[in-house]
C-alpha cells in the first residue's frame, strides 16, 4: 500500500517577525537540486533551520521511512525556532533514549496518510494523523489546531518532494503523548473512575503527574468490581493499605510492550510482579488488554484485574475499624483529560 503525506513545517508565531527566517528556508528549499526528485528527508537535511527535526527523526529511528520510495509520507518538520519555542527541557527529554515511543508518536503527529494541498483544504475539515490522533484545520486564518499558522502568504506551501508535499505552520504540534499525564488520561477515561478516585485517596496525584519516567498497569473499573464484594470500600477507609496497592501496580521507567520480557519487575512499593509473555502480556494473573497508551510523564498498560501484593492475596475485604465509617470516594476532579 502506498501512502500520500506531507511535511508541515512550523515556523513562529509571527510572519512579519520571521519574514527573513521564512524566506531563506524557502531558498535553501528552492536551492535543493531538483527538489521534486530530493525526498522529504533530504530536503530537512539540506536546511540548517531544519537541524533539529532532523535530529529528532533520526533519534526515533524514521529516517529510512521518510527517505525511501515505497511511499509518499506526510511529515510535520518544525524548525529550530519552532523547538525552541516549546516549554524547557520538552526537547531535551524526547530526544533521550528512555522517551523514544513518545518522540515517535510526536513525529507521527505531524503525519497525515493522504495528500491535501493548500487548495484542498477546507474550514473544519478533520485529518487524522499517522499516531491515530485527529487534527483540525480552520481557514479564517488558515491554520492547524487553532494554534498553528499554515504560512501561506509567506510562500512555504505547497513545496513537492519525491516523496510528498511541504506546507509551513507556525507551532510544533503535541499530541496527548507530550502534553497529558498519566492522571490527565485516566482522569478522561470514565473506564478508570475507580482508579482515579482510589488514586485521589491515597494522595497520588502529584506523583503520577510528575516528571516519570512511570509505567502504570491500570485496572479498569470492571477489575475492581470483581474484587469481594466491600473490598474497595474497606480500602478507602485505610489508606495505607491502599497506597500499598496502588504502588503495586507501578513500576519505574517506559516499560513499553515491545520491550517487556519474562520476569521479575519490582513496583514502586519495593515487591515484584511477575511478567509473562506467552500468548500475551501478563502481570501476575491480570491481562494487558490494552497496551502502550503513551503519557507525558509515562506509559500506561491496561489490565483486566487489580493485582495484590503477596500479603495481600485476599479472598475477604480488609478489616477495618468497626467505629470508623470508610472514607466516602473523593468527588473532586483530577487535572483535567486532554481530548
Amino acid at each position: 500500500r502506498r501512502y500520500r503525506y506531507q511535511l508541515y513545517i512550523p515556523l513562529q508565531d509571527s510572519n512579519m517577525i520571521f519574514a527573513k527566517r521564512t524566506l531563506a528556508v524557502v531558498a535553501a528549499i528552492a536551492s535543493t537540486a531538483n527538489a521534486q526528485n530530493s525526498s522529504i528527508y533530504e530536503i530537512a537535511s539540506s536546511v540548517p533551520d531544519f537541524s533539529t527535526v532532523v535530529t529528532a527523526i533520526d533519534a526515533a529511528g524514521l529516517d529510512e521511512a521518510l527517505s525511501g520510495d515505497g511511499g509518499t509520507y506526510t511529515v510535520f518538520a518544525p524548525p529550530n525556532s519552532a523547538f525552541e519555542a516549546l516549554p524547557e527541557g520538552v526537547l531535551d527529554k524526547l530526544l533521550k533514549p528512555e522517551w523514544f515511543y513518545h518522540l515517535q508518536d510526536v513525529i507521527f503527529y505531524h503525519a497525515l496518510g493522504t495528500e491535501v494541498r493548500s487548495t484542498d483544504l477546507s474550514d473544519g475539515l478533520e485529518a487524522e494523523t499517522l499516531n491515530t490522533e485527529t487534527i483540525v484545520i480552520d481557514l479564517d486564518p488558515p491554520r492547524v489546531n487553532e494554534n498553528a499558522e499554515i504560512l501561506i502568504d509567506a510562500g512555504l506551501v505547497d513545496v513537492e518532494a519525491s516523496n510528498g508535499v511541504i506546507h509551513g505552520v507556525s507551532n510544533v504540534l503535541l499530541p496527548t503523548s507530550a502534553s497529558s499525564s498519566i492522571v490527565d488520561i485516566a482522569a478522561g477515561n470514565p473506564d478508570f473512575s475507580t482508579l482515579v478516585a482510589a488514586v485521589k485517596a491515597a494522595g497520588l496525584v502529584d506523583a503520577l503527574s510528575g516528571d516519570g519516567p512511570l509505567t502504570v498497569f491500570a485496572p479498569t473499573n470492571a477489575a475492581f468490581d470483581a474484587l469481594p464484594e466491600g473490598t474497595v470500600e474497606a480500602l478507602l477507609g485505610d489508606i495505607p493499605k491502599l497506597t500499598e496497592i496502588l504502588t503495586y501496580h507501578v513500576v519505574s521507567g517506559n516499560a513499553h510492550s515491545s520491550t517487556l520480557a519474562a520476569g521479575s519487575v519490582e513496583t514502586l512499593n519495593g515487591a515484584t510482579v511477575e511478567i509473562s509473555t506467552d500468548g500475551g502480556v501478563m502481570v501476575n494473573d491480570a491481562n494487558v488488554v490494552a497496551a502502550d497508551i503513551l503519557a507525558s510523564n509515562g506509559i500506561i498498560h491496561v489490565i483486566d484485574k487489580v493485582i495484590l501484593p503477596p500479603a495481600d492475596d485476599m479472598t475477604e475485604p480488609p478489616a477495618s475499624d468497626a467505629t470508623e465509617a470508610p472514607a466516602p470516594a473523593p468527588t473532586s476532579g483530577a487535572a483535567g483529560a486532554s481530548a
